[in-house]
């Protein structure tokens, strides 16, 4: 009711910043550049520690978002777990939210892909549909990205099945998102079908599908896929952005909006920065070799959250006044 018709940002005079989403796709594609290099013997415990590390010192931080599970779990990894215990019980999106770069990165090697999102969602959440959630976002992404013809929800259900078995627990959510895609239903009208009438939650068995459905029903059109999901409400910052990962990876920076670009006011993490992140790890996974991540000033980082923070907080209660 606030955004009305105009989807454009409105955080700061009309101009925009990212959220946690954004963050830990780029500390994941940080962590890719630096261990994806190495054989798959080798390769999952190298990524574990080196994204630990990374979650250790973003919570130092202070950053604006955080799921519950995912704070639960970087407090074990200070207080001395080891990256394959850290995981806490939960099927909380986190992990969906950061593996999309995962398909894309290893779109050519399966077996390392399954491996570092297996790796990437156990280091904060343990409970099994957080796995096979992720998954899903992963193989999403990775069908978009070798590219071709549209996928057909068919197809992308069965690569989904052959890789979790039909009795896992997001398989019948997942099926019900590719079939409503088949029939070309609205989101609204499919995410109400499974609960989410008033706003996506930030339960997996709820985000997956729903995005499922949409990338599924707007695979060459990022702006329609991003206002359809938005518009659900719910944990949109999260919803937006794992669709978007998807999305973007079949119409490329040419396909977002200009203006979405052009008003991101995010710093350090500017468009420049991900763009010369975004080239770091294609040139590393062509050539299968190991480098090092895009350096990025640990100051201006904590200065960007505590700005960040108010700003949220500003939002939050705005939300309590009219129209509500």
């Amino acid at each position: 009711r606030i955004v009305g018709e105009d989807m454009r940002y409105r955080l700061l005079f009309g101009k925009g910043l990212t959220s946690d989403d954004t963050e830990h796709t780029c500390m994941v594609a940080q962590a890719l550049i630096e261990t994806s290099g190495y054989d798959n013997g080798r390769v999952e415990g190298r990524f574990r520690r080196n994204l630990a590390w990374r979650l250790r010192g973003w919570l130092l931080l202070l950053p604006a978002g955080i799921g519950l599970a995912t704070l639960r779990a970087i407090l074990k990894l200070w207080i001395g777990f080891p990256p394959k215990w850290s995981g806490v019980h939960s099927a909380g999106n986190g992990p969906a939210m950061r593996v999309g770069i995962v398909g894309v990165a290893c779109a050519q090697d399966m077996d390392k892909a399954l491996l570092i999102t297996q790796a990437a969602t156990r280091i904060t959440h343990t409970h099994p549909d957080a796995e096979t959630g992720a998954l899903a976002v992963m193989l999403a992404a990775r069908l978009a990205a070798l590219g071709g013809e549209d996928v057909r929800p068919g197809e992308f259900l069965a690569e989904f099945a052959q890789h979790t078995g039909h009795d896992a627990g997001m398989a019948e959510p997942v099926r019900l998102a590719c079939e409503s895609a088949e029939r070309g239903e609205p989101a609204a009208v499919f995410a109400d079908s499974i609960g989410c009438e008033k706003g996506v939650s930030g339960w997996i068995r709820h985000t997956v599908p729903v995005v499922i459905q949409v990338w599924l029903t707007h695979q060459n059109d990022f702006r329609g896929a991003v206002d359809s999901i938005v518009r659900l409400g719910g944990d949109s910052d999260t919803t937006a952005a794992i669709v978007g990962a998807i999305v973007g990876t079949r119409v490329g920076r040419e396909g977002i909006p200009g203006e979405w670009l052009e008003d991101l006011r995010e710093w350090p993490r500017t468009v420049a920065w991900m763009e010369r992140l975004g080239r770091q790890l294609a040139r590393h996974r062509a050539n299968g070799t190991v480098g090092k991540g895009v350096p990025l000033s640990l100051a201006a980082l904590a200065l960007r959250n505590l700005l960040f923070i108010p700003l949220v907080l500003a939002h939050g209660f705005r939300r309590l006044a009219p129209p509500y």
